[in-house]
């Protein structure tokens, strides 16, 4: 039954693959390669950390007072923010499996840690899929940017994906859902939103209009 690229039927299961591979690291996995994007929250937090370190020399503290505090606080940030992070990213779902492959029963959310238990298909209320193309402006060598955002409407919950690169179709996409979860209640709906990339603006515009108002005031 599975007509998109994204839908991938096996023996037992028909998987929405969400993520190239679609297959969990595992917890020890995510904590150890959070590690190193952990790195840049203390850069993020930077701002609160700097005007610490300026009260403190303005309060006449000296420099390697105001070095070794700047240091435990972005150790501590660094601590705090790296389980958050990893914890985070182990949440992130891969796929989602619905089984048996032909006319699903059940389903359940393979997350980066791990998969969750499975539930009555009947748990899900609706699918929806925004699918966003940001098109270049006349002259822009770029290409379009086409992503794909994710979002199942469960009982009681929702669980949102973050828009992802997409080059496929949407509307096929949607119709192979449709035509999977539909018999069994589940409603599919696909918002698209096109929007055109904005122009940068010329700095030599900039200058010969800050030139002409110069020259006005000075007559």
């Amino acid at each position: 039954m599975a007509t998109d690229p994204l839908l991938r039927q096996g023996p037992d299961s028909t998987d929405l693959v969400l993520r190239a591979g679609g297959l969990p690291a595992g917890p020890v996995w995510n904590v150890l390669t959070s590690a190193g994007p952990a790195l840049f929250i203390p850069l993020v937090l930077g701002g609160p950390t700097l005007l610490v370190a300026f009260w403190m020399a303005l309060a006449g503290a000296r420099a390697s007072t105001v070095f070794v505090v700047v240091g435990v606080i972005a150790g501590l940030e660094y601590l705090l923010g790296w389980p958050a992070m990893a914890f985070s990213r182990a949440r992130d779902i891969l796929r989602v499996e619905f089984a048996p492959a032909g006319v699903p029963a059940s389903l359940r959310l393979v997350r980066a840690a791990g998969p969750d238990d499975w539930l009555p298909v009947d748990t899900l209320r609706e699918v929806r899929l925004t699918h966003k193309v940001v098109e270049p402006y006349q002259g822009d060598r770029k290409p379009a940017v086409s992503t794909l955002a994710l979002e199942l409407v469960l009982r009681g919950a929702q669980e949102r994906l973050a828009p992802l690169p997409f080059g496929g179709d949407p509307q096929r996409l949607a119709d192979a859902l449709e035509a999977l979860l539909g018999p069994g209640g589940v409603v599919v709906e696909l918002r698209t939103e096109r929007s055109t990339r904005e122009e940068p603006r010329s700095h030599s515009t900039w200058f010969s209009g800050g030139s002409a108002s110069a020259n006005s005031g000075g007559g």
